[in-house]
């Protein structure tokens, strides 16, 4: 019996089951992914890796309810997801912040169908841009800002509605080296804080080791677990463990494995 054929384990809030993804055209059938199944505990933060194509942001995408899987299900809090809700915080590569409406009123947007009144809209929306570093700039618009205070506000505007989950498709992936470091610093700061359960994706193996509890490899199309690593950092992490010894053994042993599956993606064709 798998671990997946049983009750989650306890503080489990996410629990994702035989989930397969496959596209289909009228030239070709693409297996996207699957099947794959995983537990995301309530305060760890999670990020996918693999090779381009195995299905890392399709999964995400699956998780948010922005796509439905082919078969399998995701239940968050012991609820099926069958679309997008406010369980779950979504920040992409690109900012969809609206250029049109201030950092304030993007924040304040995205609290608009809530219970919240419009004081405390704008209450809480300074309260999560305080978080994020960017309070000063409350009434610039997207535009007047950088790339990652951009970001700061895509973050403050996920985490503004208070989410049980936070989920992250290569949100720095845009950014240059050193505001990404800056970014990686801030979100282990905003984690540290709130112990959401995040799940991330990036291509970068140094960020994925740095920030997380667990790393999940995908395989090549169809994308399955290929390895499911628990680095041994002590937290808090400062950027100094970027050039530490532990760190280096975990990224040649992750190397290896997507040099792996980067060889027999090219044997398949």
């Amino acid at each position: 019996m798998s671990r997946m054929d049983t009750a989650p384990t306890e503080g489990t809030d996410a629990v994702l089951t035989g989930i397969t993804k496959t596209y289909h055209s009228r030239k070709r059938t693409v297996e996207a992914l699957g099947p794959v199944s995983l537990e995301l505990k309530a305060d760890e933060f999670t990020t996918l890796i693999g090779v381009s194509g195995c299905g890392k942001s399709t999964l995400l995408h699956i998780v948010a309810g922005l796509e439905q899987p082919t078969s399998g299900r995701v239940e968050i809090g012991g609820s099926e997801v069958f679309g997008p809700g406010r369980d779950r915080g979504m920040v992409f590569q690109s900012y969809t912040l609206f250029p049109w409406l201030t950092v304030q009123a993007n924040v304040e947007f995205a609290l608009r169908d809530t219970e919240l009144s419009r004081a405390e809209r704008r209450e809480r929306a300074r309260e999560y841009l305080e978080l994020v570093g960017v309070s000063d700039f409350r009434d610039a618009f997207p535009s007047q800002l950088s790339g990652g205070m951009r970001q700061r506000v895509a973050i403050a505007r996920a985490l503004s509605y208070r989410p049980r989950m936070l989920l992250m498709d290569e949100p720095f992936g845009a950014l240059d080296a050193q505001t990404r470091q800056d970014m990686q610093e801030l979100l282990l700061q905003v984690w540290e804080a709130h112990r959401l359960n995040v799940l991330f994706v990036t291509h970068d193996i140094d960020e994925a080791i740095f920030l997380s509890d667990r790393i999940v490899m995908l395989s090549g199309r169809p994308g399955r677990v290929k390895l499911d690593l628990r680095p041994g950092i002590p937290r808090p992490r400062t950027v100094d463990i970027l050039t530490s010894p532990v760190l280096m053994s975990y990224k040649a042993r992750l190397l290896a494995a997507l040099r792996e599956e980067g060889a027999a993606a090219t044997r398949a064709g």
